[in-house]
């Protein structure tokens, strides 16, 4: 029997649960980019790219694709990508499940400062540092934006979308890093607290490590929680065991 799985992708996880379903005879793979970056990695199956229009808009195209099963493999903090999955599937009752990295946890040594939000982050800058490296992503700078006091390097794959800081260097440059490229880059650039998304994975856990090893605070934004009812499965192979495909 043919199945139709739809990957909200994005990230890591995604392109390999897709290269893993597309091994699977009868499976049909699509998967749905939101078209924020402007270079996406090659991808196994079919790709889409762009909204869907909300809920509504996905849940009818669950249903006109005649979709069996729904992943969604955002990024922890595509928080509307997620409740809408979660309604659309509600609402079409098409078999849905979360896949999600596991968290960044903090060890001996570590200075981290846990908060809700990047304007909690910006609240709590001032008291940390005066040169912070920023690596939140292309979106959201506008909650530093009035920090106008300290000088931010802001790392992204993608140019970052104003308004930003007014002292602002830019480096654009894709992970997985290292932790002697990091040592590096926060002595170069004399940085001296580190702001980041608690994104998990290893591919930029780098930066952590050598926060660590130099000494320097952290400021870590927490993940936005999941929708009521909604559990998260830390793998590919927890995904392909709930599909009943693993």
């Amino acid at each position: 029997m043919s199945s139709h799985v739809l990957i909200l992708g994005g990230t890591a996880e995604a392109r390999a649960l897709a290269a893993a379903l597309c091994t699977r005879p009868g499976v049909r793979v699509t998967t749905s980019l939101a078209g924020r970056v402007a270079k996406p990695g090659a991808l196994d199956g079919e790709v889409r790219v762009g909204g869907f229009g909300g809920a509504p808009g996905l849940a009818d195209w669950l249903r006109e694709e005649s979709v069996d099963a729904l992943v969604d493999a955002t990024h922890p903090f595509a928080e509307s990508i997620t409740a809408n999955a979660a309604r659309a599937a509600a609402e079409t009752g098409v078999p849905a499940v979360v896949l999600r990295r596991p968290g960044w946890r903090p060890g001996p040594g570590d200075r981290w400062h846990c908060v809700p939000s990047l304007n909690a982050a910006a609240d709590l800058l001032p008291r940390l540092g005066r040169r912070v490296l920023l690596t939140t992503g292309r979106l959201g700078l506008a909650s530093f934006a009035h920090l106008s006091r300290l000088h931010f390097v802001v790392r992204s794959v993608d140019p970052p979308e104003p308004p930003m800081p007014p002292d602002t260097h830019v480096l654009l440059a894709r992970g997985p890093f290292t932790v002697p490229g990091e040592t590096a880059l926060l002595r170069e650039h004399r940085v001296d607290v580190l702001v980041t998304k608690d994104s998990g994975g290893a591919a930029t856990a780098a930066k952590l490590t050598a926060a660590r090893d130099l000494g320097l605070p952290v400021v870590v934004v927490r993940r936005p929680p999941l929708p009521d009812g909604v559990a998260a499965v830390p793998d590919v192979k927890g995904v392909l065991e709930r599909l009943g495909i693993g």
